[in-house]
Parts: C-alpha cells; sequence; structure tokens
C-alpha cells in the first residue's frame, strides 16, 4: 500500500462497475437478458466529479446492454467493457487525455483490479471486495459495492480539496437550482 496518495491531484476517477456501482448480482431474465441494480447516490456522484473538473470512465471485465445503457446515462467520459486485462486500456485512457497514471483514483473489488490498483495514484475498495482487494487498496471505503460507495469516494477525493460538504456539493446545487438538469442523471 502507499502512502503518499495526494487526493488533491486526482484528474481521472476510473471505476470497475460489478462489485462497485452495483452489488455484484446479475440477474438473469427468462430471455437471456442480464439486469443490474444500480445505485442513485452513485450516479450523481458522477455528476458531482464532473461539476468539479473530474474526468471519470468505468473499466469492467464484463459487457452487457444493462451496463453500457447506465454508464452511458450517466454520462462518463471512458466506458471500457469486457476488458478482463485492465491496465492496457487504462494507459491507454491516460495518452488520450494527457495524464499520468499518478493523476488516477480507481476502484475495484475483484482480482481482476489488481493489475490497475498499484500504479494509480491512490486506489480504493469497497468494504465488500476480496480479501486481495482489500489488502492491496490504499482506502477501504465504509460502504459496499452497489450501496453509495462510489458517492463516499467522489466525497472524499473533493472534500481533500474543499473546506467543507458545502462547498462540495455548492457547484451541483448551483445546476439543480438554475434548472440546468437537463443532462443531470442519478
Amino acid at each position: 500500500m502507499k502512502n503518499n496518495h495526494n487526493l488533491k491531484n486526482i484528474k481521472l476517477v476510473l471505476l470497475d462497475v460489478d462489485g462497485v456501482m452495483t452489488d455484484g448480482s446479475i440477474y438473469i431474465s427468462e430471455n437471456g437478458e442480464s439486469v443490474k441494480k444500480f445505485n442513485v447516490k452513485d450516479g450523481l456522484a458522477i455528476e458531482l466529479l464532473r461539476c468539479h473538473g473530474i474526468y471519470t470512465g468505468v473499466v469492467s471485465g464484463k459487457a452487457s446492454a444493462a451496463l453500457t445503457s447506465r454508464c452511458e446515462a450517466l454520462g462518463f467520459d471512458f466506458i471500457i467493457t469486457g476488458c478482463k486485462n485492465k491496465l492496457p486500456k487504462v494507459n491507454e485512457v491516460c495518452q488520450s487525455l494527457d495524464i499520468s497514471i499518478n493523476e488516477i483514483a480507481f476502484c475495484g473489488d475483484d482480482i481482476l483490479d489488481l493489475p490497475v490498483m498499484e500504479p494509480c495514484c491512490v486506489s480504493f475498495a469497497p468494504a465488500d471486495a476480496h480479501e486481495l482487494v482489500l489488502k492491496k487498496a490504499d482506502i477501504v471505503l465504509n460502504g459496499i459495492g452497489g450501496s453509495g460507495a462510489v458517492r463516499e469516494l467522489a466525497d472524499m477525493i473533493l472534500l481533500s480539496r474543499l473546506p467543507s460538504l458545502e462547498d462540495v456539493y455548492r457547484p451541483l446545487l448551483t445546476k439543480i437550482a438554475a434548472d440546468d438538469v437537463v443532462s443531470l442523471e442519478q
């Protein structure tokens, strides 16, 4: 585990999906379609990060119509699905943004995420992540996957830059008050 992570320097937040944005469950309908449950608190976290100029993305080992639909609705800057070897894709994202991997916060919950966790500035894991991921994570969140862990991560990063939650949420509340919410998705 790294001791010198600096949340203030984060320019991109990348997330695994299953087990981070969801509880890891996959529901299969009678016609074989997969359905996933997402938490609106986490969805609002993506807009909050965007309000503060932080890029967002997902790098998921799974691919499904439900996952793509949710990620597109939330307006992630990068949506990478069906990717088991995540680090090369993360490096491509860095190149496209002209940033260093040291400017990325990554949240993962399972062993596919381990290779990405080490080189990032800071790695997060939901409280119910796999034991090896919990050991590797710089920060273990209080929340479990699919139950607001992404919101907790966003608040933590933004509180490293601003003095209070009121300051963190002010840009988002200003958008809401101005009825500038056409693109706002929970």
